[in-house]
């Protein structure tokens, strides 16, 4: 939460944009503000993934500042890896890995809701790229063309913009 109220308070000085905030308003009041205005920022943390759904060229942009793993000192987690690893498996992609996988495709999920959805899903979290795992999670979203190129990020969003109905 306070990734996203710092995030709130960067980019409300700098964007003309209106930026709203979980927290600052009743969920639904924000989502169906959010909704509203294609022009709308809404930065929040994963329990919007869960339960929120904006169809249609209000939502062009899913950013995931972190890889969704549980909490290193979650006891259920922690004491499932360990029931894993003492089974001989890999407790970490068993339990952690596919968490992570299952919480990141429901995020992505928020953006590609039917395949007339168009928008940018941006992980900024390197793991994705460069972890041992990162395959496995990857195998979890739906078909995305990947880049790297924030060139390439910035020009789909003036397109997706240009297109949106003002």
């Amino acid at each position: 939460m306070r990734a996203a109220q710092q995030a709130t308070e960067q980019l409300r000085d700098r964007l003309e944009h209106p930026i709203l905030c979980q927290g600052e308003d009743s969920t639904s009041l924000l989502v169906s503000k959010f909704a509203d205005d294609p022009r709308t920022c809404l930065f929040g943390t994963l329990s919007l993934w869960q339960g929120v759904d904006v169809p249609g060229d209000a939502l062009q942009l899913v950013l995931v500042d972190r890889l969704p793993f549980p909490r290193p000192d979650d006891p259920v987690a922690s004491a499932r890896q360990r029931a894993v690893q003492a089974r001989g498996g890999n407790g970490f992609l068993t339990v952690a890995a596919s968490h992570a996988a299952l919480l990141l495709a429901q995020g992505v999920g928020r953006l590609h809701r039917s395949g007339t959805d168009r928008g940018v899903v941006a992980v900024l979290d390197p793991r994705l790229a460069t972890a041992r795992y990162a395959g496995f999670l990857r195998a979890s979203l739906p078909p995305l063309w990947p880049t790297h190129d924030p060139g390439i990020v910035r020009d789909a969003l003036r397109r997706l913009d240009s297109a949106a109905p003002s």
